[in-house]
Parts: structure tokens; C-alpha cells; sequence
């Protein structure tokens, strides 16, 4: 009988991942970088793993104004850190979990473009009322958030039910954030905190709170295109067997 050590199970994923054959459009985070990162997985967990800490440090206030049902839609960038860390430990200690891949892939495009994106478009009243290096580490960390979830595809083929999954959870986000609100008054569908008045009138007749929406609907979108993009491919690649149990 052999006996399984403390230190091997831990480390149950010691080999990389091929690369599969994927277009640059869907890779472009090169392939050195890549496996930089997958050997190092345990510090990028770390690393995420503290962005979330800091996140939910950050949002500390939002929380104390806002009614607890909400408070799940409240912390997105740190719950995609958080998720992100979950779905690399779970495939380093041998157990992909498709469906959290898929999620931490979803939240680090979305709230890694969405974040920067806001920044620019309110960056005169962001910087006067943020410290001009905390403005750079949000703006810099969070497209770092994006690179990160281009390195996914090398541990898990997004199956379109994982895929469905992440959609159906920032949908709900989106909807909650900006369309319906789930609670009576200021707290519903306007927690969303940015700078200005969400009232504001900003360019081609839509308001402030209508400006990061669009943002944030686009980038949701554009995660399920390159989501299911990166599944296509790699079928047409012959890398998904379309009778496995996660094809989806």
C-alpha cells in the first residue's frame, strides 16, 4: 500500500499544463509568463488572496451603509480575487473545479476592465479625491487581474455548463447593480459607488450611473464571447473530447 504524504498531496499538480494551440487573441499573455505562473501558482494564490483581504478592507465603509442583504453584491473586485485563488488552488491540488474556473474567469475580466474603465472616465474627480498613487495601484492591480484570467484556459476547458454558471451569477450582478432594485430606497439598485452624482449627465444623453453600466454589460459579454471562444477553438483543435463527462 503506498502511503501519500502530507507534502504530495498538497502539491498533487506538479506538472504544467500543455499549452494548447490558441489564437493569440485568445492567449495573449505569452506562453513564458504563463507557465511563470503556473509553477508558481501557490504565490499568485497568495497574492490574490491578499488583494481580497485589502478589497474587503476597502469596501469597509460601503458595507457599514449598506443593508446585509446586499452585501453580496458589494465586494466584486475581491470576490474575484478570492475566486480566482479558490479555482488555482483547486486545480494545483488536483481538483479543477469547472464551474469556480469558469467564475473567477468571468470576475477578473469583467471587474479588471470595468475598474480601470470607471477610473478613466471619472479620473478629474477620482484624482482629487484619491491619493494619486492608490489611483495607480487600483488602475495597474486590477489590469493585472486580467492577465491572470488569460491564463485559465491552461486548466480548464470552459464546458458550457460552467460557462452558464458565471453568466447566471454576474448577470444577477449586473441586474442588481444598475436595473432592478432588490430593496426599497437608496440601497436597491443604486448601491453602486461612484464618484460624481449617479444622475449626472455625461455624453451622447446617458447619465453617470448609465455610463459604468454599459461598461460593466460590455465586459460581461465580451467574457462570455471569450469564454466560449476559447472552448470552440479548442475543440476545432481536437483538445476537448466532445463525449467527456465535462464537455459540457
Amino acid at each position: 500500500m503506498t502511503t501519500v504524504t502530507s507534502d504530495e498531496t498538497m502539491f498533487a499538480t506538479t506538472e504544467l499544463p500543455d499549452r494548447d494551440p490558441l489564437p493569440r487573441w485568445l492567449a495573449p499573455v505569452p506562453k513564458t509568463l504563463e507557465d511563470l505562473g503556473l509553477r508558481f501558482a501557490w504565490l499568485v494564490v497568495a497574492i490574490n488572496l491578499a488583494g481580497t483581504v485589502f478589497g474587503f478592507w476597502y469596501y469597509s465603509g460601503q458595507f457599514s451603509e449598506t443593508p446585509a442583504a446586499m452585501w453580496p453584491w458589494i465586494p466584486d473586485s475581491p470576490m474575484a480575487t478570492l475566486l480566482i485563488a479558490l479555482a488555482i488552488a483547486a486545480w494545483k491540488l488536483g481538483h479543477e473545479l469547472p464551474w469556480l474556473t469558469a467564475l473567477a474567469f468571468f470576475g477578473n475580466i469583467i471587474l479588471g476592465l470595468w475598474t480601470p474603465y470607471t477610473l478613466l472616465v471619472f479620473h478629474e474627480t477620482y484624482l482629487a479625491q484619491t491619493d494619486f498613487l492608490m489611483y495607480q495601484f487600483l488602475f495597474w492591480s486590477h489590469l493585472a487581474m486580467v492577465v491572470q484570467a488569460f491564463v485559465l484556459h491552461r486548466i480548464t476547458d470552459f464546458p458550457v455548463w460552467g460557462v452558464a454558471v458565471a453568466l447566471v451569477w454576474y448577470t444577477s450582478n449586473v441586474i442588481v447593480d444598475y436595473f432592478i432594485p432588490v430593496l426599497e430606497g437608496p440601497h436597491g439598485v443604486h448601491h453602486t459607488s461612484i464618484p460624481v452624482s449617479q444622475t449626472e449627465p455625461m455624453f451622447l444623453g446617458a447619465d453617470a450611473l448609465g455610463v459604468v453600466a454599459a461598461g460593466e454589460v460590455t465586459f460581461t459579454l465580451l467574457a462570455v464571447f471569450l469564454a466560449l471562444a476559447i472552448r470552440v477553438k479548442k475543440f476545432e483543435r481536437g483538445a476537448v473530447d466532445p463525449g467527456s463527462s465535462e464537455s459540457g
